[in-house]
């Protein structure tokens, strides 16, 4: 169903544009201004999953178009290349030159990230410029066209056609990528690295496929552009057209693979609108066009902050339908160490120090298998910094903490993530505008084997089908079936916590961690929760908990460990915890 409803309007599109070049009287300006709008669309296309899906903001990508157009010009007019053969490897030195400048760039965070994609793309710029067997300024001339036999692609309406192939294709494909294990690692990176790497993403490389990615339908969109043109010189590759790319992304809808079409078409019309009309009202009047184009993103963009595309599909009448997974699939079960003798999980003298702030003490204490512990404390107790020691998170600074005998003192969260270990946040970390179904899903990530190219090339259906059915499962027995399909972002926090639940069930773990899970609940809620967890201890599975609520925690734990400053300073049963003086007047007062 979902390839259908995919395949559908790209057969229409497809179609569509296939009759505009047969249109009687059809003028060949309007035929260049497509060309145009496809070559744009295509780099834009890679901002989509870049910076819209990735959240990895990027000035940078005309230069990758300059990679695919001079690799091309190079080799058929100096070395007589056939143009077609040039094809791979423009898309290989535009991805090559991804993979240097990714492996720099990729690390950067917050604005150091795009101020690192302009530093490059000017960098790149003149390097264009300045390069003797580049042309210089002056760039190469001369490019032969593209062929097909007898037939040369000598005019607009000839490499028209080649052009939208290739947006089209490249729509396809993206789409299939998104909606993929592959993808929804992707589109896990814009609520940061933490939660991601928790479930075994590994956001390195998550992060580079997707530069490398959008560097590569640059680099075609820059081959096809030479091609076009039969010419290549440094201008369209500068800083100012990586700006422009990044603003057609906005504009369409910065999420949304057709939004990328939609957004080059607006700029690319508008700005030749404004170009060809306003010197004759502004009687020659200079750069005008630039103000008044600027002017009318802003109000476009008020009009529509998430974008153009978005703005019209929430206004359709219908809604797309997606068929609910079939849930008699099922994936095999993860692989488990061998349970050792002793405490699944054993914190010894761990200890945690920012600075001078020693945040946990040299804390110990242990979780068995079958058993429900509770970590409680005021706030700033140590309490969630524990997790994050226990889940790599955060380094530790000593001490040791192992797993069913084996040491994981400062393993990356990836690796914790895969002996069985699975979280959730205190503050809540999903994907807003994805469903509950794909953000669940998110937690099977290492039980699923697929990779980008058979995503891509939709190889990986039946993976695919096991981890969604493995997600509603887990949405079913968490109690939230009837919200399957609603973006994350629409519940209520509580929901949502119980969604990051269902998500941690994903792993398949054999300790469950969670940071304040009842917080936002109401009674009824907070009484199935705890009637969830004894059954999945019933079922083997040990918890961890951190909670406020100390009636949630009295009612439902074996044992509770309480931190003071980071100190431990009691552990025992919900009965003598009760009692503890040392307890009562740290944390539960006298009234308890």
């Amino acid at each position: 169903m979902a390839m259908t409803q995919r395949l559908l309007p790209v057969s229409i599109f497809a179609a569509l544009m296939a009759v505009i070049p047969l249109i009687p009287g059809m003028p060949p300006f309007w035929i260049v201004l497509l060309n145009n709008i496809g070559l744009a669309a295509l780099v834009a296309m890679g901002l989509v999953l870049l910076t819209g899906v990735g959240g990895l903001t990027s000035f940078g990508q005309a230069a990758f178009c300059g990679f695919g157009a001079y690799t091309t010009a190079v080799l058929s007019t100096a070395y007589g290349v056939s143009p077609w053969l040039t094809l791979p490897l423009s898309l290989l030195v535009s991805g090559g030159a991804a993979v240097l400048l990714g492996l720099v760039t990729v690390r950067l965070s917050g604005h150091y990230l795009p101020l690192g994609t302009i530093a490059w793309g000017i960098g790149l710029f003149y390097l264009f410029s300045k390069l003797e067997f580049l042309g210089r300024n002056d760039g190469i001339t001369g490019i032969p066209p593209l062929s097909i036999g007898t037939l040369k692609m000598l005019d607009a309406g000839t490499i028209y056609y080649a052009i939208w192939i290739a947006v089209l294709i490249c729509a396809l494909l993206s789409m299939n990528l998104l909606d993929s294990r592959t993808g929804r690692a992707i589109r896990a990176l814009r609520r940061g690295h933490i939660a991601a790497e928790a479930f075994g993403v590994q956001t390195p490389r998550a992060k580079l496929l997707v530069f490398i990615y959008a560097a590569v339908l640059a680099g075609l969109s820059g081959w096809l552009y030479a091609h076009f043109q039969r010419a290549a010189n440094p201008t369209p590759f500068g800083a100012h057209a990586g700006i422009e790319y990044l603003f057609i992304a906005v504009v369409g809808g910065a999420g949304y693979v057709w939004g990328a079409v939609l957004g080059a078409g607006i700029v690319v019309i508008l700005k030749e609108i404004l170009q060809s009309y306003l010197p004759l009202l502004f009687r020659g009047e200079g750069q005008l066009e630039t103000i008044v184009f600027g002017i009318l993103l802003v109000l476009l963009l008020q009009l529509a902050p998430t974008g153009v595309w978005p703005w019209l599909m929430g206004r359709l009448p219908f809604k797309p339908f997606r068929k609910r997974p079939d849930t008699s699939l099922a994936l095999p079960p993860r692989d488990r160490l061998a349970a050792a003798p002793g405490a699944l999980l054993k914190i010894d003298n761990a200890r945690k120090q920012f600075g001078g702030v020693i945040a946990v003490n040299n804390v110990s204490f242990e979780v068995q298998a079958r058993e429900i512990v509770a970590l409680i404390g005021p706030n700033g107790a140590g309490k969630s910094t524990t997790f994050n020691l226990v889940t790599g998170v955060l380094t530790s600074s000593g001490g040791t903490i192992s797993v069913n005998g084996q040491n994981i003192d400062n393993a990356p969260p990836q690796e914790v993530a895969k002996l069985g270990i699975a979280r959730t946040f205190q503050h809540v970390k999903l994907v807003p505008d994805m469903s509950v179904l794909e953000n669940v899903a998110i937690g099977a990530h290492l039980r699923g084997h697929s990779g980008a190219i058979s995503s891509m090339l939709r190889l990986d259906r039946t993976d695919e089908a096991k981890l969604l059915a493995e997600a509603a499962r887990q949405i079913e027995r968490v109690g939230l079936i009837d919200q399957i399909d609603q973006p994350a972002g629409s519940l209520s926090l509580g929901q949502q916590r119980i969604v990051e639940i269902a998500r941690a069930l994903c792993v398949d773990p054999i300790l469950l961690l969670l940071d304040e899970p009842a917080a936002g609940l109401r009674h009824m809620e907070k009484q199935r929760l705890a009637a969830l967890l004894r059954q999945l201890r019933d079922d083997g599975m040990s918890v961890l908990l951190v909670e406020h609520d100390m009636g949630f925690v009295m009612d439902l734990a074996d044992r509770i460990v309480v931190l003071d400053f980071g100190t431990k300073i009691a552990e025992g049963t919900p009965d003598a915890i009760k009692r503890n003086p040392d307890v009562i007047k740290a944390y539960l007062g006298t009234v308890a």
